[in-house]
């Protein structure tokens, strides 16, 4: 089975021209140009499974359309999409800010869904879905170092009893390094897909590992690779790994 885990930055590119006229006003600039180059490059891994993480549901920017819905309509998957903010937040009071989510898409068959916050920070959004043979985390954590270690703790409380076959995914802006995360991995037991520590941010040179796949002993990475795209200022994850019976 092939996994892919892209932070896509809502295809809102990089570059200087991101930049102009003013610091990241390329977030609020229309996307479907890049969103073209994202889809094309999935396409091309052909993934069994997708975790996106800054996707746009519909806002101003990408002409009121759901990013990942547009996707799974085009590779003919499911998918769920989910605002990273909860209900009550302010951030769902603000246009753009509460079209801002993360995403699973996928050809496997869903046996359930659902969708947690954690206590603190802003981005709080868990996904998890259950898949026939393992399920799947879809998280993307805050940058305060504070709320991560918070995220984490309550991560290990919702993962430490269950009894199938699990994968952890996501975008953990461990921005000290992955010292950050040796409790969590220690706690937990699982092994990280990217053995070897390769880099996955900034996409322009990578030199810092941001982006995540653990996962349980049960399952057996077979192969993993970070294709060296310039989509997004992340750059993605390939992972393909087998289920033990």
């Amino acid at each position: 089975m092939r996994l892919l885990l892209y932070n896509i930055r809502y295809a809102a590119g990089i570059g200087r021209q991101f930049h102009l006229p003013v610091p990241y006003s390329g977030y609020f600039k229309r996307t479907n140009g890049n969103m073209k180059n994202i889809l094309d490059f999935i396409k091309s891994v052909n993934p069994d499974i997708i975790g996106l993480i800054e996707v746009d549901s519909g806002s101003f920017r990408s002409q009121k359309n759901n990013q990942a819905e547009g996707i799974a309509w085009e590779l003919q998957l499911d998918h769920i999409y989910q605002s990273k903010y909860p209900a009550k937040s302010m951030a769902q009071k603000l246009p753009l800010l509460k079209k801002q989510g993360n995403a699973i898409l996928t050809n496997q068959e869903i046996m359930n869904q659902k969708f947690h916050y954690f206590r603190h920070g802003v981005k709080r959004l868990i996904i998890e879905l259950e898949l026939a043979d393992l399920s799947i985390f879809l998280v993307h954590l805050s940058i305060k170092f504070r709320h991560r270690h918070y995220q984490l703790r309550d991560l290990y409380s919702m993962v430490k009893d269950i009894k199938k076959p699990f994968i952890i995914a996501g975008d953990f802006n461990v921005l000290w390094g992955d010292r950050e995360l040796q409790l969590f991995i220690a706690a937990t037991g699982l092994k990280n897909a990217n053995s070897h520590g390769q880099p996955s941010h900034p996409s322009r040179s990578p030199r810092r590992q941001l982006d995540y796949i653990f996962h349980s002993p049960e399952i057996k990475i077979t192969d993993f690779e970070i294709p060296q795209v310039k989509f997004s200022d992340h750059t993605p994850l390939v992972c393909e790994f087998d289920v033990a019976a």
